[in-house]
Formats: structure tokens, sequence, C-alpha cells
């Protein structure tokens, strides 16, 4: 089954919201077998949201909708769809009711415009919402199936996991699964890894194959669609195999695992800790540390040393270092890995300073500029790197790449010892 995903919303449209909607949709629909083809995003003009639902119907089964539900003259989305369907409308007293109760277990009195949401196309099924206020709803359509959810993401992913999957379970064959495996790559760029899958990906059919750069590391998606999900994972683990035998060295992880994550199996495993010192992240790699559950069994602290007085004072970075070379300098970036070692008594203590920009450059320190180093028993290490994206993208690079070089020097002394 084709199934068209419409997000509306001016507001999507300006970017001044993220669409997880889409996304969100887009797995759970995937996970059932059904397959999501499009996706348009349209704002709140009667219309084009019109027009889009008219393309809609031609090219796909199944129309989903996000959004336009609400009580206010903005939220068009059942009435253009009424008026595109040649549909009337009725006040569904039942809707009527819990909509007044949900305001009155609030001490609210409930609006004259929230009678709007309760007028239901003739022939719709209702799609109880027990978050919020708007409803969805289910309609057929000769043999289209036209469903519009509530936009807020918590009442859309309720109303879809409570009412619109138990639907599409039970008025449609079953259309199998389509499932996804992802696995993770640090220490290799994207063109090499598409050189050695080559031949792979060149003669895929299913499962397919894809890859994707993301902020400091190469993500290979596998995806299969067959009946059974069993057979889905055999299908995928025959090709994770093949992966595996040409790139099993920069492999770190799958799925939901992220760097921040291996490292703490490593410092685990080890027996290890850490401190940072952080200048233009601001934290970032700490916090990205903290994210994972349990790390405060070696994540022992950290200093997020902004300013000069802060790196001399706090972890003790010399003065004449910073008159000398700089804040964003090689000496300055292994004084704060060995600083903020001393001063938490850490395995690894790790430095990082940079301008992230858009700011703060000069004819010899460029926007995207970071020294990080990594300090351990054994003396330190300081690598140099210039990244060239925005301030965001760069704190973010600047944070896994150092997460990344500590893993790397783990690495380096078992070899070492061995």
């Amino acid at each position: 089954m084709k199934v068209e995903v419409i997000n509306t919303g001016t507001e999507l449209l300006l970017g001044e919201i993220l669409n997880t909607n889409f996304q969100y949709l887009s797995r759970q629909l995937n996970k059932l077998g059904f397959d999501v083809l499009y996706q348009t995003t349209v704002g709140d003009n009667a219309g084009r949201l019109k027009d889009v639902f008219k393309t809609a119907l031609e090219r796909a089964d199944i129309v989903i909708t996000t959004g336009g539900l609400g009580p206010t003259r903005g939220d068009i989305t059942k009435e253009v769809l009424c008026e595109t369907l040649n549909l009337g409308t009725y006040l569904d007293l039942d809707t009527w009711n819990r909509i007044n109760n949900y305001f009155c277990k609030r001490g609210l009195c409930m609006s004259g415009n929230n009678e709007k949401q309760a007028m239901v196309p003739i022939g719709a099924q209702v799609l109880t919402n027990e978050v919020g206020t708007a409803p969805g709803l289910a309609v057929t359509q000769g043999d289209k199936l036209i469903v519009l959810l509530p936009g807020p993401p918590s009442e859309m992913q309720h109303v879809y996991e409570k009412q619109l999957e138990p639907y599409l379970i039970n008025h449609f064959a079953k259309q199998g699964v389509i499932y996804s495996h992802i696995i993770r790559l640090r220490g290799i760029g994207e063109s090499a890894v598409a050189e050695k899958l080559d031949d792979i990906i060149t003669s895929q059919t299913n499962p397919t194959i894809a890859i994707y750069a993301r902020r400091g590391e190469i993500i290979i998606r596998l995806t299969a669609k067959c009946m059974e999900l069993n057979e889905a994972k055999t299908l995928i683990a025959a090709m994770e195999a093949l992966v595996n035998q040409r790139l099993s060295r920069y492999i770190y992880g799958t799925d939901d695992e992220t760097l921040a994550s291996y490292l703490g199996r490593e410092l685990l495993r080890t027996g290890s800790t850490i401190a940072f010192a952080e200048s233009c992240t601001g934290g970032l790699a700490s916090s990205l540390i903290t994210d994972v559950p349990g790390s405060s069994e070696y994540l022992l602290g950290s200093a997020v040393t902004y300013s000069n007085m802060a790196k001399h004072k706090l972890i003790n970075v010399s003065q004449e270092n910073l008159d000398t070379y700089g804040a964003v300098s090689e000496p300055v970036a292994r004084q704060m890995a060995e600083g903020v070692r001393a001063l938490f008594g850490t395995t690894y203590g790790v430095g990082i300073t940079g301008i992230a920009g858009p700011g703060g450059a000069t004819r010899d320190k460029p926007v995207g500029l970071v020294y990080m180093a990594v300090a351990d028993d054994k003396g330190t290490v300081c690598d140099k790197h210039i990244f060239g994206g925005s301030r965001t993208d760069n704190k973010m690079r600047s944070a896994l790449t150092a997460i990344s070089m500590v893993i790397d020097r783990i690495k380096e002394t078992e070899n070492t010892d061995k």
C-alpha cells in the first residue's frame, strides 16, 4: 500500500519548528510494511492544501495528515478535506462531551470555538484523542483511506498508537515489514566506504544499502522488506556479514549506539576514568558523555574554561603559553588536558580549544580551527583540525572528534602494552 504523509502548518515551512511527526509516522508505518513513498508539507492555505489533497489521492492509497485540527480559524485541514470530497459534517455529541470533560477535569470552561473540533465528516470514524481536544478522523473514499491526525507530537503519537495502528491492522491485509539496521563507522570517509562497497551497492535488490555522512561518523543503513520480521533479519544479517568483512576495523556500533556510549563501554571495560576541559565546545562533549546512563562511573568531572582566566586559574594553563601562543594553540590544548586530568585525578584528561565562529578568526587561525589533546600516564597527544561548518556544526564535530580521539588512545595503549 502506497502512503503519503501531509504535514500542515506554515510554521513548518518557516523552519520555526522541526517536523518530528513525519519521522515518527514513517518509522511506525514501515514496521507494518506500508510503503511511505511521499511526504508533503503545506502551509495554512486552503487553496494549496486542496491541491495537495488532490495530488495525494491520485498517487497514494492511504493519505495521512498531521495538524490543522485545532479550534482556530487557521485550523483548516478537516474543512478543506470535506470541501475536496464534497462531504457534509455533523456535531458528534460523544466527541463534544469528551472535549467538554477534558476542560472540566482541569477546572476550565470549554470555549465556543472548541465545538468546531466536534464536527465530524459524514461517514468518518472518530479516532479518540485522550490527551488533547482534537480527535483524529478516518475517512474512506472509494478504495482510498484518508486519516487526519492532530499536530502536537504527543497527541499525534497517542492517537496513532491507540487508535490508528489497530485500525490499519484490522482493515488491511498484512503488508509484511520494512526492517532497517544501522551500522556505525568512524575513522573513514564516505567516499572510501562507498568505494569498498561499490559492487554490493550496484547489485543491491533486497535488502538495500545506503551510506550517509553524519557529524564525526559514517552510517550504513541496511533495509529489507519481507512478510515476516525474522526473514528480514536473516537477509540483513547476510548483508551485514559482507560489510563487516570489508570494514570491520572502522565499525564501532550498530543502531542507536553512539560514540559516547561506545567510549563509555571502553572506559568501563578498562577500568578507566575521564575528565574534560572544554573551551569552544562549552561543555558539549561532557554533555554527550552524560547522555549515557551510568556515565557517573567514569566521568569524574569537567571544566568549561571559556576564558583565559579560567584556563589559567582552574586547570593551571600557564599564562606564558596563553600570551605567547594564544588560547587556540597546541601548547594550550595540551596543558588543558593535563591540567584537568590532574584536577580530577582521572586516567584520561581531554582538552578542547578552538574557534567555533562565525567571528574570532585571524589570518593564521581560521574559523573551525580546533586543537584537541588527550593526556594519560604515558604522555599527551594533540591533534589539529579545521572544520568548515556553522558554529553549531563546528562545536558538535569537535566534541565527537575528541571522543573518538580518546577511543583511539585507549586502543593504542592496549596495543602498546601487548
